[in-house]
C-alpha cells in the first residue's frame, strides 16, 4: 500500500498528518524528560534520607548492636538502590530523551525538504497548465475572429453592389484570421501535449516518489518511537539485577538481626566488674531488754555487758546512704544541685521521738576493699573531662575491655614497625652488597627511628599489661572472697558504708555477735577524717531534696557531724535512712550529718516517694 498511488491527491492531508507525527515526537520526548526528572529528584531525596539517618559518626561511637548494624546495612542498600535510580535517570536521558530529541530535528528537517519538493512539482504543473489554457484561450478566440471574416467576405462577395477591391480586402482578411487560428491550433495543440506529458509525470512520478518519501519517513518515525519505548523500558530492566541484589541485602541484613547477641553486647558494654552486695544480717535489738517476771523468763544478756551497750544507739541495718549515693556509685551519673534555694519548712512539722546521736563515720573503720576504690576524677569524667590513660575511672570490667583493646592496637602498631624495620635492614643489605643501587648509611636514622618507636610501643604495652595484671588480680581477690563469703552465708555479709561501699569483714561480729559497734565518744579518737577522700570526694555536690529547721542546737563533736544552731535553716541532702541520721547542708555549703529528731524536716515534691 503506497502513499503515492492510494493518496496522490491529498497532500494537504499528508502535510497534516506528518505535522501531527512532529508533534507526538516532541510530545513523548516532553514525558520522558519529566520522567527522569522524577528518578533524579527520587534518587536525590533517597541519599539525602540516607544521610539524615547514617550520619558520621566517631569510631567510638560506632554502634555495635546488630539491629543497629542491620538498619545500617540497610541504609547502605537504599543508598545503593539510589544509585541504580540515577543510573536509570542517565540511561533514559542519553538513549530515550536524547535520541528523541536528536531525531525530532532530523524528522523535522526530511519532512520540509519532501514537502518543498511537493509543492515544487505542483507549481510546475501548475504552470503548464496555466500556459496550455492560454493557448486554448488564443486559440478559440482566433477560431471566433476567423469565422467572423469568413462571414464578411461571403456576404460581400455574394453582394453585387460591392466593389471589387472591398471583395479582395475581406477575402484576404478571411485567409488572415484563418492562418492565424491555425497557428494558434498548433500551438494550443503543443501546449496541450506538453501539460499532458507534465502532469502524466507528476502524477506517475513526481508525486509517488515524494509521498513515498514521506511514507517511509513516518514509517521510521513509527519505528524509532517503537525502539525508544524499549529503551525506555530496558533502561529499567538493566537494573533489575543490581536492584534485586540491593533487595537480598536488606533481607540478609533483617536475618543478621540478633537478639541474643545484643543482650550479650549490651553485658559487655555496662558490666561493671562489681560484686553484687551480700546479705544484710539480721541484728537481735531485743537481746538488751530486761524480760519482766509474768513472762516467766529473764534477761540473757549479763549486766555488765548491757551497761557497756547501753550508752551507744541501735546499730541499724541500713546505713546512712541515700539508694541514689548506690547508683551514682556504679553508674556514674550524679544530679547536679539546683541553683534555688528551697522554701522555708512549715512549722507545723513534728520532730521525731527517737534520737541517735551517733556520727555516721562509725561506718568507715568496717570498709573494706570489697568494691575498688573509686577513681578521684570520676567527677572530671561526668563532667566531660579527657579519660585517665589508665582508665581507672572506669568499672573494673570495662576498664579491663579498654585495656585489653588498647594493647591489642599497639601490638599492631608494634608489629608494623617491626615489619619496618626488617624492611629497612633487607634495603640496608641490598646497598651494601651493591653500592650503585643507594647509600646504606641513608636508612640508618629510619632505622634508628624505626627502633626508637618500638621500644616506646613496648613500654606502652608493658605499662598498658601492668595495669591489665592489677585489673585481673583484684577481680580474682573479689571473686575469691566471693566465693568465700557465700561459703559462709550464716554470717552477717557485709553493711553499707556511708559514702556507698559494702564491707565484708564479719570476724568481730562472727566471734561476738551480740556485741555491737558503738559512736566514737568525745574524747575517744576519731578515725582519720582524709582516710577515704581519694576514694568518696566528689566536687559534684548532693541534689537538695528538702531542708529542715532546727529545734534544738547540736555541738557536733563527733567526725561527720555537723553543727547547727537553734531555728537554723538547713539543707536536705539525704534522707534518714532509719538510722536517725540525716545529711544536711549549711547555706555556706558545709555538710555533715545531724539528728533527725533535732530538725523539723519538709521535703520538695519531686523528691517524696524517691
Amino acid at each position: 500500500m503506497s502513499w503515492g498511488t492510494e493518496l496522490w491527491d491529498q497532500f494537504d492531508n499528508l502535510d497534516k498528518h506528518t505535522q501531527w507525527g512532529t508533534d507526538f515526537i516532541e510530545r513523548y520526548a516532553k514525558f520522558v524528560k519529566e520522567r527522569l526528572d522524577i528518578e533524579q529528584t527520587y534518587a536525590k531525596q533517597l541519599r539525602n534520607l540516607v544521610k539524615k539517618y547514617c550520619p558520621k559518626r566517631s569510631k567510638e561511637e560506632e554502634p555495635r548492636f546488630t539491629s543497629c548494624l542491620s538498619f545500617y546495612s540497610v541504609l547502605n542498600e537504599l543508598n545503593d538502590y539510589a544509585g541504580q535510580r540515577e543510573v536509570v535517570a542517565e540511561e533514559m536521558a542519553h538513549k530515550v530523551y536524547g535520541e528523541l530529541m536528536r531525531y525530532s530535528q532530523d524528522f523535522k528537517a526530511e519532512r520540509k525538504h519532501h514537502l518543498q519538493e511537493g509543492r515544487k512539482a505542483q507549481q510546475h504543473l501548475d504552470h503548464c497548465w496555466k500556459q496550455m489554457d492560454n493557448s486554448k484561450r488564443k486559440f478559440e478566440r482566433e477560431c471566433k475572429e476567423a469565422e467572423k471574416s469568413q462571414i464578411t467576405y461571403d456576404r460581400l462577395d455574394n453582394d453585387i453592389n460591392a466593389t471589387k477591391s472591398e471583395v479582395e480586402k475581406a477575402k484576404a482578411q478571411f485567409y488572415l484570421r484563418t492562418h492565424m487560428a491555425d497557428e494558434s491550433k498548433n500551438e494550443y495543440a503543443a501546449q496541450l501535449q506538453n501539460f499532458n506529458g507534465e502532469q502524466w509525470k507528476h502524477f506517475n512520478n513526481a508525486i509517488p516518489h515524494i509521498f513515498k518519501n514521506l511514507q517511509d519517513m513516518d514509517e521510521r518515525r513509527t519505528v524509532k518511537l517503537g525502539e525508544t519505548y524499549r529503551s525506555f523500558a530496558e533502561a529499567e530492566r538493566r537494573v533489575i539485577p543490581i536492584v534485586s541484589k540491593c533487595l537480598e541485602g536488606m533481607v540478609s541484613a533483617a536475618k543478621a538481626v540478633d537478639s541474643r547477641r545484643d543482650s550479650l553486647i549490651v553485658v559487655e558494654s555496662f558490666k561493671s566488674g562489681f560484686d553484687p552486695p551480700g546479705d544484710f544480717p539480721f541484728e537481735d535489738f531485743s537481746q538488751n531488754l530486761n524480760r519482766s517476771g509474768s513472762d516467766g523468763t529473764i534477761s540473757s544478756t549479763p549486766k555488765g555487758e548491757r551497761e557497756r551497750e547501753a550508752p551507744g544507739p541501735r546499730s541499724d541495718p541500713k546505713p546512712p546512704v541515700s539508694r541514689t549515693k548506690n547508683k551514682l556509685w556504679l553508674f556514674g551519673k550524679k544530679p547536679k544541685s539546683p541553683t534555688s534555694s528551697p522554701p522555708l519548712p512549715p512549722s507545723s512539722s513534728r520532730p521525731r521521738s527517737n534520737v541517735h546521736i551517733f556520727p555516721p563515720t562509725r561506718y568507715l573503720s568496717d570498709i573494706k576493699t570489697t568494691v575498688p576504690r573509686k577513681p578521684q576524677n570520676l567527677k572530671g569524667l561526668r563532667r566531660g573531662a579527657p579519660s585517665l590513660e589508665d582508665y581507672s575511672h572506669l568499672p573494673p570490667e570495662q576498664r579491663r575491655k579498654r585495656l585489653q583493646q588498647r594493647i591489642d592496637e599497639l601490638g599492631k602498631e608494634l608489629q608494623k614497625e617491626i615489619d619496618q624495620r626488617d624492611a629497612l635492614n633487607k634495603m640496608k643489605d641490598v646497598y651494601e652488597k651493591n653500592p650503585q643501587m643507594g647509600d646504606p648509611s641513608s636508612l640508618q636514622p629510619k632505622i634508628s627511628e624505626t627502633i626508637c618507636n618500638m621500644e616506646k610501643l613496648r613500654s606502652e604495652i608493658h605499662k598498658n599489661e601492668t595495669w591489665l595484671s592489677e585489673v585481673e588480680g583484684k577481680q580474682s581477690s573479689r571473686g575469691d572472697r566471693r566465693h568465700s563469703a557465700d561459703n559462709h552465708h550464716h554470717t552477717p555479709q557485709g553493711r553499707e558504708s556511708p559514702e556507698g561501699s559494702y564491707t565484708d569483714d564479719t570476724s568481730q561480729e562472727h566471734q561476738t555477735p551480740q556485741k555491737r559497734t558503738t559512736p566514737p565518744k568525745p574524747g575517744q579518737p576519731n578515725p582519720d577524717p582524709h582516710e577515704f577522700d581519694d576514694e568518696f570526694d566528689d566536687d559534684d555536690p548532693l541534689p537538695v531534696i528538702g531542708h529542715c529547721k532546727a529545734l534544738y542546737s547540736f555541738d557536733g563533736q563527733n567526725e561527720g557531724t555537723l553543727v547547727m544552731a537553734e531555728d537554723e535553716v538547713l539543707y536536705i541532702i539525704e534522707e534518714d535512712k532509719g538510722d536517725g541520721w540525716t545529711r544536711a547542708r549549711k547555706q555556706s555549703g558545709e555538710e555533715g550529718y545531724v539528728p533527725t529528731s533535732y530538725v523539723e524536716i519538709t521535703m520538695e515534691k519531686n523528691s517524696k516517694g524517691s
